[in-house]
């Protein structure tokens, strides 16, 4: 229990209500109500719906990429010590980015979205959507953070029977993968062009938060994933700074790891047996339950914070609870999150019931995972049935069981067999035929960064899915292999690879395969920004903001007014009734919390 923790022990018990505001609609809201009524909270250990299936070859490619990314930790590994990135080391562009970026020419379309003024892009926008509000969208464009500076979404590009085009946010996270996925300038890859972008520009000015007493502390970068990229931003960081810079694991099953907290909340790394040295400021690529061994509070300035994580970014119940909030404060200007429609807090039991609702077709997600795992496509009665019967169970490597609430979403399929969103049924725009006539389901990921005077997009790329889209499903074909676009395959615990051959770079070759141009880029990066704020705003409500005052256009002053204002746990027990999740806050912050 950390000393902070100690201080603000309060006790809370695991039956909390359902939090309304995230429906799009009272209808919605009493279905809500009635699930919890009829469902019983406990769940059965179960498992998801099998991962895109590889065979012997194709796995053990993805364990040989996996290797030389990251060890997992064994049960009597040695131990662990941060690894010293020096001052004037070179920047290895072959150790950062995907050989595909190496000799790719950046497409002339994206760079001139990336290189677009916050004035041009609102004037688009609102030259194709008319009735939406230009001074507010500018606002939104501009509006400065307090916790989430650096986000990435992902998006569907997606349109209906009668042509209404647009772009849905799958989901937003808190530490997107993709420099090593972004073409450069041969001269803007030798120099880390993107990495440093971030690091001089986002990360830099959070610097002048840091109380005196650790002035004299180090910088460090912690991963527990994508060591290429986490590296990255490590090289980036010592060569801006001009002074060393440490690279730490931290894994969530490490028994003795080189990160630890003290007692006030002061990032400590291990240098040598028994050293352990304070860290000023660290760039944070931790994406495995970091909640579990991240406090809330830190004196240590960290991007992307742990308030930022549970709010939203790695927390996709809440994360739906904040674009509803979101939309419900932009109603009247014109502007609207897309997104695909959402129950939240849904018990295990009542998935099927949740599932009927949208027609026997959806997408079931424990809200924790990432990169693609505890997502599970539902197109017929069996793969349904499969899930119930097998989520969760130990052994199966088909979904970890994390968490006792689901949140369940309609489906983006092909346009005879998608959900109902209640507008009419949106269905994939997918890639461009290749020369067989296949169209592969394609998501965009947009990486925005707060660059101290506005939003700024600073990557894109695209991932497609493993077969392609068909016009009537095969039952014997699992519905995640034509839907599901994500790259990382894990292969155990700790341990990922990468299925890079999905992988669409924004290339002069690759985009032309995409079947998108310059105002779908604009539609991304908008849609992006209101997912980053919406996540935003959420924390703030979290970290001792009036819930009431919470929206667009508010002034919150600066960071530094906030940042260690107390974590409202009971708030977020009542927002995120989930024992698992509530238990390692619980535990990690020193706060007493007794599940029912």
């Amino acid at each position: 229990m950390h000393g902070f923790g100690r201080r603000f022990v309060r006790q809370f018990s695991g039956n909390y209500g359902w939090m309304k505001i995230a429906m799009p609609s009272v209808a919605a809201m009493s279905f809500q109500l009635s699930l919890l009524k009829k469902a019983d909270s406990t769940k059965e250990a179960s498992k998801s719906l099998p991962q895109p299936a590889l065979d012997d070859k194709q796995r053990s490619k993805m364990v040989k990429a996996a290797e030389p990314m990251l060890a997992k930790p064994e049960e009597e590994a040695p131990q662990r010590y941060a690894n010293v990135i020096a001052s004037d080391s070179d920047f290895e562009i072959t150790e950062h980015y995907y050989p595909k970026v190496l000799n790719a020419e950046t497409h002339p379309m994206v760079t001139n979205f990336l290189h677009l003024s916050i004035k041009r892009i609102v004037e688009r926008y609102c030259h194709l959507h008319p009735t939406v509000d230009r001074d507010v969208l500018l606002k939104i464009l501009k509006q400065p953070p307090s916790h989430l500076r650096w986000s990435g979404a992902d998006l569907f590009v997606t349109t209906t029977s009668s042509g209404n085009r647009k772009l849905t946010v799958i989901e937003t996270n808190t530490c997107p993968s993709g420099q090593k996925s972004m073409p450069r300038s041969d001269i803007k890859l030798q120099e880390g062009f993107g990495y440093k972008q971030l690091i001089g520009s986002t990360f830099k000015p959070m610097l002048k938060n840091i109380p005196p007493e650790l002035y004299s502390g180090a910088l460090a970068v912690v991963y527990d994933k994508n060591k290429m990229e986490a590296s990255g931003y490590a090289h980036a960081m010592a060569d801006i700074f001009r002074e060393n810079v440490y690279l730490v694991e931290f894994y969530n099953d490490d028994k003795d790891p080189p990160v630890k907290f003290d007692d006030d909340g002061v990032m400590l790394i291990r240098t040598d047996p028994d050293k352990w040295i304070k860290v000023r400021a660290a760039f944070r690529y931790v994406t495995q339950n970091p909640w579990d061994r991240i406090p809330m509070r830190t004196k240590t300035e960290i991007l992307n914070p742990m308030i930022a994580c549970i709010s939203g970014g790695r927390n996709k119940n809440l994360a739906a609870k904040a674009y509803g909030k979101l939309n419900a404060d932009l109603k009247h200007s014109g502007i609207q999150l897309n997104t695909p429609k959402t129950f939240t807090d849904v018990p295990f039991q009542a998935i099927p019931f949740a599932i009927s609702s949208l027609g026997g077709v959806g997408v079931i997600k424990s809200p924790y995972g990432n990169a693609g795992v505890d997502v599970f496509t539902i197109t017929d009665d069996q793969e349904l049935e499969d899930f119930m019967q097998n989520f969760g169970k130990e052994g199966a490597n088909m979904g970890r069981g994390y968490g006792d609430k689901f949140i369940v979403q309609s489906l983006i399929g092909n346009a005879n067999w998608s959900s109902d969103f209640g507008s009419g049924k949106f269905y994939h725009v997918g890639t461009v035929p290749n020369s067989k006539g296949n169209i592969f389901v394609a998501d965009i990921r947009m990486m925005i960064q707060w660059d101290g005077t506005k939003w700024s997009p600073c990557v894109v790329y695209s991932r497609r899915s493993k077969e392609p889209l068909p016009q009537e499903l095969d039952p014997s074909m699992p519905s995640f292999d034509i839907l599901g676009t994500n790259l990382s395959v894990k292969i155990g615990e700790n341990k990922w690879g990468t299925d890079t051959h999905r992988l669409l770079v924004m290339d002069t070759r690759d985009f032309n395969k995409l079947g998108i141009g310059l105002d779908d880029l604009i539609d991304g990066f908008v849609q992006t920004v209101l997912a980053t704020i919406a996540i935003d705003n959420m924390a703030k409500v979290f970290m001792g903001e009036d819930p009431s005052n919470v929206g667009v256009g508010v002034e919150f002053g600066k960071t530094s007014d906030i940042e260690y204002r107390n974590f409202d746990f009971e708030q977020f027990a009542n927002l995120n009734p989930d024992k698992d999740i509530l238990a390692d806050i619980a535990r990690c912050n020193g706060y007493e919390y007794h599940a029912h």
